[in-house]
């Protein structure tokens, strides 16, 4: 399993993409001067008291306030504003909290009235970027993660990330992180900490702490609402996260960067610093990789499977809709429970990976191909659960219903990633917007790839006139490429009947070559 990361950098934006054994798996962007990133901590002020929602309001110079519920204060948030208020009064207060004694915890079922006031300073947390119409989603409880650990002051728990399988593993992470925990601090073993020496955790811990007593003095001269924690870039997170034995190459576009992107690595896994390569080609990085290509055809409406199969996703207000097609004949009865089985478990595969693409979250409805067969059901929920373990997000799948409907909640932290693929139907009769054209090029290679090996003799494609005159445009067209690659004669036929997207295979006697079998 190759994994690269690839960085296009440009004056308002750095995209990242994310590839896995060469398919695009995430797209990030990070945008120039966003004042909110998950992670980020604030000093504010409390701008409003809401007992009817059980939450408050903190001012933080965003379109809409930042949105704290009384469930993400903490249970030691008294002790979080206690803290704030010995800083801000300039009493002597060790960082590391010695000496410092805690206040009462809060109750789980309290009101918000009755811990805080308005125009009160308080620590808040990122956790939810602004999406929509929505402020940004705070929390009180504040934690700094690293590598192989998170910190959390005010806390006194050690806990172990639940994806460490080894029950021996975690009891042994469990105890080299009582062992090495600062008193008033809580711990959380990441998954990235597997197999890890305590010297590796101890080093990771020491950064942590020196983020919190750089937060601590911004504290004590911060004009609310002020940022007195920046987490690290996305850039950052993706290699503190990701990085391992598996990545293979990371290649940025832009000097200043990719200085940056080298210094990290170095720090992260210095083993990994000579994959990290500068990329100054005259042909766009996203181009030479093959990136603009599978946006345009992962992005789209409709998303192509294998012999035929695609699926459709719709995005509403509520949730998001997956419908999942076989394109298929029918077939025999007996083939027709196994058909469609092959045809969910490609399609649950490529849902998995759409959902990291996009970012899609919330709630999704899958609608799969009906399975009679209750083994077939269990069979397509465990692999879907299977395909989206790489995904980070905090998810849920809930088991098929008997009419293959599959329910999905996926964790949303930041606005979802849409990329429209669409571009002006050239058609003078339609008005409307149809799919990229490089869309149709992608499935018409795909299927061709398919079809020679299976055939013998000239080959005959029949499409739309304005696909016909792109696939023969020029000296060197896609039609004469085609003919050197497969070393077969292949023809190229524009049907005025047919739709933009439309297109089918003949042999050299005008029969229709059947792309299912």
């Amino acid at each position: 399993m190759g994994i690269d990361l690839i960085i296009r950098s440009s004056p308002s934006a750095i995209d990242f993409a994310l590839l896995k054994d060469g398919l695009l798996v995430e797209l990030h962007r990070e945008e120039t001067g966003i004042k909110f990133n998950v992670g980020d901590i604030f000093l504010a002020k409390v701008s409003k008291i809401m007992p009817g929602l059980n939450a408050a309001f903190i001012h933080l110079k965003s379109k809409k306030d930042g949105f704290l519920h009384y469930h993400d204060l903490g249970p030691n948030v008294r002790s979080l504003l206690k803290y704030i208020k010995l800083l801000r009064s300039n009493k002597k207060i060790h960082p590391l909290l010695k000496n410092f004694k805690f206040e009462p915890k809060i109750h789980k079922d309290g009101s918000i009235n009755q811990v805080l006031r308005q125009g009160e300073l308080i620590l808040v947390q990122i956790v939810k970027e602004p999406i929509s119409t929505k402020g940004p989603r705070l929390t009180s409880e504040i934690s700094l993660a690293g590598r192989y650990l998170v910190l959390v002051p005010f806390n006194e728990g050690v806990f172990v990330s639940s994806k460490i399988e080894s029950e021996t593993e975690r009891s042994r992470l469990k105890r080299l992180a009582e062992s090495i925990r600062p008193k008033n601090f809580g711990l959380i073993v990441r998954t990235a900490a597997e197999g890890k020496k305590v010297a590796e955790l101890d080093k990771d811990l020491n950064t942590l702490i020196s983020s919190w007593e750089e937060t601590s003095k911004n504290i004590v001269t911060a004009r609310p609402p002020q940022k007195v924690y920046r987490e690290i870039g996305k850039a950052g997170l993706l290699l503190r996260d990701l990085l391992d034995e598996n990545f293979e190459s990371i290649v940025v576009d832009d000097k200043n960067l990719y200085n940056e992107i080298l210094q990290l690595v170095r720090e992260i896994y210095p083993e990994k610093e000579k994959i990290v390569k500068f990329y100054n080609q005259k042909i766009p990085i996203f181009e030479k990789y093959g990136i603009e290509k599978q946006i345009k055809t992962s992005f789209g409406r409709s998303v192509s499977l294998d012999k035929g199969a695609y699926i459709i996703i719709e995005h509403t207000e509520a949730m998001h809709v997956i419908d999942v097609n076989s394109g298929l004949s029918p077939g025999k009865s007996g083939d027709q429970e196994n058909t469609a089985l092959q045809v969910n478990l490609k399609a649950a595969k490529e849902i998995a990976r759409q959902l990291r693409l996009r970012d899609m979250g919330g709630i999704i409805i899958v609608d799969f191909i009906d399975l009679h067969s209750q083994e077939n059901r269990k069979k397509l929920y465990e692999y879907l659960k299977e395909q989206m373990k790489d995904d980070r997000a905090k998810h849920k799948i809930l088991p098929p219903t008997k009419f293959g409907l599959i329910q999905i909640t996926r964790q949303r932290v930041r606005p979802e990633r849409n990329i429209d693929t669409s571009e002006k139907n050239p058609s003078l009769v339609f008005k409307d917007q149809v799919d990229a054209p490089i869309t149709l090029i992608s499935k018409i290679e795909d299927d061709l790839e398919k079809i020679v090996d299976k055939t013998k003799g000239k080959l005959i494609l029949a499409v739309h006139p304005f696909i016909a005159a792109y696939l023969r445009k020029g000296f060197l067209s896609w039609r004469w490429k085609k003919i050197f690659q497969y070393k077969r004669m292949l023809d190229i036929q524009p049907r005025y009947g047919y739709k933009y997207l439309e297109y089918r295979f003949f042999d050299k006697d005008g029969n229709e070559i059947d792309l299912i079998k």
